[in-house]
């Protein structure tokens, strides 16, 4: 069974950081893509960054020169730092990963179950 463990959310003033976590267990190789995504109360589910395991990384416009997204491949945990942050970059956040299993040869993909940040004003 795949799992994707998130940590890290949590409430801080506006201007503040956090960093979260994103751990994926089970039996597979290393991820080849991981990301992050949010959904705010009454909105849809959006892209916040992904980072493949090359290292090529993808930013919503929203959060470029304020979050950045890691990757340790040998731990396969993703990472997003998130600086200057802003009441409205409250939401939910997601871990998403795709991944190879061992023994299979079909990708598949997989969410966390989600982590709350929320940001005062």
């Amino acid at each position: 069974q795949v799992q994707l463990v998130e940590s890290g959310g949590g409430l801080v003033q506006a201007g503040g950081s956090l960093r979260l976590s994103c751990a994926a267990s089970g039996n597979i190789f290393s991820p080849n893509v991981m990301g992050w995504y949010r959904q705010a109360p009454g909105k849809q589910r959006e892209l916040v960054a992904t980072i493949t395991s090359g290292g090529t990384t993808n930013y919503a416009d929203s959060v470029k020169g304020r979050f950045t997204i890691s990757t340790d491949n040998a731990k396969k945990t993703a990472y997003l730092q998130m600086n200057m942050l802003k009441p409205e970059d409250t939401a939910v956040y997601y871990c998403t990963a795709t991944v190879l299993r061992i023994g299979t040869k079909t990708w598949e993909n997989h969410w966390g179950q989600g982590t709350q940040v929320t940001v005062s004003s």
